[in-house]
């Protein structure tokens, strides 16, 4: 026997989205609970795909899903970013509905919500759903802070802005990044999500959430009754998210998830 890879669609409004999922080597323990991971804005699931990987070969299950309108893992079209706003936190939700199909959950199974960058957002704020809250879940935040003060944030530099020539392409026009970095700066300054347990993992060479970015979105989170820890590890850029799956292994396992 050995490790399973199922393949799961998700549903999306009238569409659907792309998922794996991970499910452990039967013939070895398997640890109770369940991880929930997406991937960053224009990016895609394979992305972080030794996430589930590291977590799975320790008996963890996990599931991993495309974002709608991201077209690297799909061609699902976002039409209406107000849907997209309240919808795509619902899939993590739905993303453990369909896994309960494969494992054996109960409501106090340890959850692990997770994402990196625009995905650890969506995450947040799927923790604060009345489904989460009621459940044994944490959430693990790779590359998600408060822009840099005081200096000139690479978003505006132009060699950023060149690059986004391909990228914003990548996505539905309704996801394009004059829509979405507006809300997501907007978002993370007025987060008021209480009561959760929180950890963040971001480089100290992330140029894209900056030398003390995750602190500070830390102290807002902290100052509504959020547990928030921080790890900074020295190289994890922000564009390298798979140079986190050993940091989320060994937190989880600091955590006694696996």
């Amino acid at each position: 026997m050995s490790v399973k890879l199922v393949k799961i669609e998700i549903p999306y409004l009238d569409q659907k989205v792309n998922a794996i999922g991970f499910l452990p080597d039967p013939a070895k323990p398997t640890k109770d609970g369940l991880a929930i991971l997406t991937h960053g804005y224009t990016s895609h699931k394979a992305s972080i795909l030794n996430w589930p990987t590291r977590l799975v070969e320790e008996g963890l299950p996990a599931i991993l899903f495309d974002l709608p309108g991201h077209f690297l893992g799909g061609f699902s079209e976002v039409y209406d970013f107000e849907l997209f706003k309240t919808e795509a936190p619902k899939l993590f939700q739905k993303a453990y509905e369909l896994m309960k199909e494969h494992i054996t959950l109960t409501d106090n199974s340890p959850i692990v919500l997770g994402g990196h960058s625009l995905g650890s957002l969506l995450c947040l704020k799927a923790m604060e759903s009345d489904f989460f809250k009621s459940k044994n879940t944490k959430a693990v935040c790779v590359g998600l802070g408060l822009p840099p003060e005081g200096v000139t944030h690479i978003f505006d530099t132009p060699f950023y802005k060149s690059t986004l020539v391909i990228r914003e392409q990548l996505v539905s026009k309704a996801l394009g990044p004059k829509i979405v970095f507006p809300w997501i700066k907007e978002e993370k300054e007025n987060m008021d999500i209480s009561g959760h347990r929180i950890h963040f993992i971001t480089g100290e060479d992330d140029l894209v959430v900056g030398k003390d970015g995750t602190e500070r979105f830390a102290k807002i989170l902290e100052r509504h009754g959020n547990q928030v820890t921080v790890e900074k590890p020295t190289k994890l850029g922000h564009h390298l998210p798979e140079m986190a799956a050993g940091y989320v292994k060994k937190y989880l396992k600091s955590e006694g998830i696996i």
